[in-house]
């Protein structure tokens, strides 16, 4: 079993930033999978990034070049840095571990961006 818990989530005008955290406890595998994604209203729920099983990541090309996912892996904890906010970056964000037979959701947490 695994927990995650996000927190960062906030208003913030066009162009500021934010950080977002996501904490994971329980047991946590190697070859898990973490990622962000986000569902905005009126919209389907859609990756913004995530970690491959290699080390790599995957970005959509809506937030390449602006978000920059990170990980401490002394923490459990995934990030999702965002710069250069734009008001269609509101919405709801959830935090996913993906272990292949099983898949894990944060709460998610609100992120408003003004215009």
């Amino acid at each position: 079993q695994v927990q995650l818990v996000e927190s960062g989530g906030g208003l913030v005008q066009a162009g500021g930033s934010l950080r977002l955290s996501c904490a994971a406890s329980g047991t946590i595998f190697g070859i898990d999978v973490v990622g962000w994604y986000r569902q905005a209203p009126g919209k389907q729920r859609e990756l913004v990034a995530r970690f491959t099983r290699l080390g790599s990541t995957n970005y959509a090309d809506s937030v390449k070049g602006r978000f920059t996912i990170s990980r401490d892996n002394a923490k459990n904890t995934v990030y999702l840095q965002m710069n250069s906010l734009k008001p269609e970056d509101t919405a709801v964000y959830y935090c996913n571990l993906d272990r292949g037979y099983a898949d894990y959701w944060g709460q998610g947490t609100q992120v408003t961006v003004s215009s």
